[in-house]
């Protein structure tokens, strides 16, 4: 067995599969293209990857463990995805469920004698994978992202489709209408917003404690509940706890509210997050690895928005250009703390305005993640003073 990669999944299954051999682009001159070895691939790895493209019997971390998967409910979308699987665990962890993949555990360090696997399933995975299927598959809406990745739109939805070519017709799949003719032998529930969720499943939403878009996410997760355990549980779903760097309000010295939204890294994210707020004088920050996604949906959200952007990141040139094309009003500032600087000295209106850093980028460029980014936001913005 070979393992391509060396981050968190390579070596879980390193350390699963000791006599396994590991490699990545700093090693791949040791490389033996000819082998017909079983080699697994790390699902952050392109397929473009020249070890990649040189290897013969090439399999995802999701086929590996084809076999010992018990029950599955896969959870995939461009956002929402990590919400509503935890969502989902929080809700049937009672039940003997694991939540995993994309998130927490990878699938090596499971534990398959759970009876329930819940997995945040990423494209980069779905690319890869050819044998393993869901038992239930929630597919949240697909928007453009990770294009530098996949190459096309096209191909990035394919990806997110590829569960339903392998499911079968004891399998139950919830999936956006637009893909209700999609071949498949799974049984379809499509919708096109939360009302036909709550419709298809009796939920009254006006019982759940959160806004959107973590509202169509928490009726997703009820929706699996109910269909797993014959209940719908809104005392249990209303005590989840939202992650940080997701639409996180918090008061600077001056009773001020800024938004972290850090773990916004595409377009689609920062539309939601600039809705949510549409009504208020809104100071954005802007910028990053854009993932070759075009921001042009974005803009013409905003155009008409009472909205002044603060550009940082190495896409702050391309940010520039299509704020004077739409007649957006934006300050290229470059880094993260000197937007923060200029946002304080224009924050006047405590009532009326708000800040928020909701990047529709990924954070590599000038952070160690997205979490990076938002504990740093939040660090500046404590440290300003009155």
């Amino acid at each position: 067995m070979r393992i391509l990669g060396r981050g968190k999944t390579a070596l879980s299954i390193k350390e699963r599969y000791p006599a396994a051999s590991i490699y990545d682009d700093s090693n791949k001159n040791e490389y033996n293209s000819e082998s017909e070895d079983m080699t697994i691939v790390s699902p952050g790895i392109p397929p473009y990857n020249e070890l990649v493209c040189n290897t013969r019997n090439l399999i995802s971390e999701y086929d590996l463990f084809a076999d010992e998967m018990p029950f599955s409910v896969w959870i995939s979308g461009t956002n929402g995805k990590t919400t509503t699987t935890q969502m989902l665990q929080h809700l049937l962890v009672e039940y003997g469920s694991q939540s995993g993949g994309n998130i927490g555990f990878p699938l090596a360090s499971m534990d398959k004698f759970k009876k329930i696997w819940i997995l945040e399933t990423s494209s980069f995975t779905l690319h890869y994978t050819n044998i393993a299927k869901p038992n239930i598959y929630i597919l949240l809406p697909v928007k453009e992202d990770h294009l530098s990745w996949h190459g096309t739109f096209k191909d990035y939805e394919k990806a997110k489709l590829k569960p339903l070519e392998i499911m079968l017709k004891d399998d139950i799949a919830i999936i956006p209408s637009k893909f209700r003719n999609y071949k498949t032998k799974a049984t379809i529930i499509c919708y096109d917003n939360i009302e036909d969720i709550n419709k298809e499943f009796e939920i009254d939403s006006s019982k759940i404690k959160f806004k959107e878009p973590f509202l169509t996410d928490a009726a997703l997760a009820l929706s699996v509940s109910k269909m797993i355990t014959g209940k719908i549980d809104y005392k249990k779903i209303n005590t989840f706890t939202q992650d940080s760097h997701k639409l996180e309000e918090f008061y600077d010295l001056k009773k001020r509210i800024w938004v972290d939204d850090s773990k916004a890294t595409n377009c689609d994210a920062t539309i939601q997050a600039v809705k949510t707020y549409k009504k208020k004088n809104i100071f954005l920050i802007l910028g990053g690895d854009d993932k070759g996604v075009s921001l042009i949906p974005l803009f013409e959200e905003i155009k008409h928005y009472n909205i002044e952007l603060f550009l940082i990141g190495q896409n702050s040139s391309l940010l520039t250009n299509l704020s004077l094309q739409y007649n957006v009003n934006a300050k290229k500032m470059n880094t993260l703390e000197l937007a923060i600087l200029e946002i304080n000295k224009l924050y006047i209106d405590e009532i009326n305005s708000i800040a928020i850093l909701s990047p529709a980028a990924a954070s590599f460029d000038q952070f160690q993640s997205y979490k990076d980014r938002g504990e740093k936001f939040k660090k500046f913005v404590n440290s300003l003073k009155i």
